[in-house]
């Protein structure tokens, strides 16, 4: 799993700095209401990086299977793609000036893959033997 912790590393750093920019430069330049879509976007990407971070940690156990961990880190990855990452073009819409409405409907996509990110983690537990 080197490839999905690299890639949970910079999905890390982001919001990170998503978060800090959000906090100390976003608030002068949109409304109140666009810097709160802008902050939810930024929690939960915190939320499925720190998910997929544990997910790797128990792919090391021998008693998770790899494969489930694997397939629900990859359903967070892709929520934090269309959730956050249209929540935060839909925020920033009036500072970036793109006409971004159509992405309103591929928020609740990215919901569906963080619901189905968890929803794997039902197979990742093996029977021992």
């Amino acid at each position: 799993m080197h490839r999905e912790l690299r890639l949970i590393a910079v999905l890390g750093a982001l919001a990170v700095g998503l978060g800090a920019f959000g906090a100390h430069g976003l608030e002068r330049l949109v409304e109140p209401a666009q810097l709160e879509t802008f902050g939810t976007g930024v929690r939960y990407q915190f939320y499925h990086v720190l998910a997929a971070a544990l997910a790797i940690a128990l792919g090391q156990h021998a008693a998770f299977s790899g494969q489930w961990l694997r397939r629900a880190i990859w359903c967070w990855v892709l929520g934090i793609a269309l959730f956050s990452g249209s929540l935060y073009l839909l925020a920033l819409r009036d500072v970036h000036g793109l006409a971004v409405g159509f992405l309103g409907p591929i928020t609740p996509l990215g919901g569906l893959f963080f619901i189905g990110g968890w929803m794997m983690l039902l197979f990742a537990p093996v029977a021992r033997r």
